[in-house]
């Protein structure tokens, strides 16, 4: 989200504030807001930590992807099983993430994989270059037309997008403005449209 759904969002928001500065960090690890690590954070589970402001997005769909390359060279799998013949794209070390993406991803190691990295830009990267089949988020991979779903009946998985800050900033007026631009930019990602470029109005 960081690097694929989040610029073309701050893009338009930074044309319209251009005295606003932005500080983006990209992690999978959860912020802590109340300690005041971040004023604003896009969560992919449901915020349970109070103190809280939390708006629910939408979801966004993750599913199986391979580059019509690597289909054209080693096919289509048609099972799951099947996977067991093909490089699949995975995690190396830290599985954290990959461990709350359902029943297939807890029932894989990393010797399962061809490809392994712990970074998901390097993952989405390899999937691009045509190393092997991993998952992506269909709105991710809408960007890129050469990747094509792979057994899109056999695995899916649904994320929650969230948009959360801490409740003492709802009245910083930079900090509100910003939240509500984000929200209006990300429910353009989750339906698939393109970041409006007049999606709040600027700062008095």
């Amino acid at each position: 989200m960081g690097a694929e759904a989040l610029p073309a969002i701050f893009a338009g928001f930074r044309a319209r504030n251009p005295g606003i500065a932005i500080e983006l960090v990209v992690t999978n690890r959860n912020q802590d807001l109340a300690r005041g690590d971040a004023d604003i954070a896009v969560r992919m589970i449901r915020p349970t930590q109070s103190g809280l402001v939390a708006r629910r997005i939408g979801v966004t769909r993750i599913r199986l992807y391979a580059h019509r390359d690597y289909l054209a060279r080693f096919g289509e799998p048609r099972s799951l099983a099947d996977l067991a013949n093909h490089c699949f794209i995975g995690f190396d070390r830290d599985n954290q993430t990959f461990r709350s993406a359902g029943a297939l991803a807890k029932s894989l190691t990393r010797e399962d994989f061809g490809f392994r990295c712990d970074s998901d830009l390097a993952q989405l990267a390899a999937l691009r270059a045509g190393v092997g089949v991993g998952g992506c988020q269909d709105a991710i991979a809408r960007r890129t037309p050469d990747l094509i779903p792979v057994l899109p009946n056999a695995f899916q998985m649904t994320l929650e997008v969230w948009l959360v800050m801490h409740r003492d900033l709802k009245t910083a007026p930079r900090v509100r403005l910003m939240f509500d631009w984000l929200a209006a930019g990300l429910t353009d990602y989750v339906r698939g449209r393109r970041p409006s470029l007049s999606a709040s109005p600027t700062l008095a």
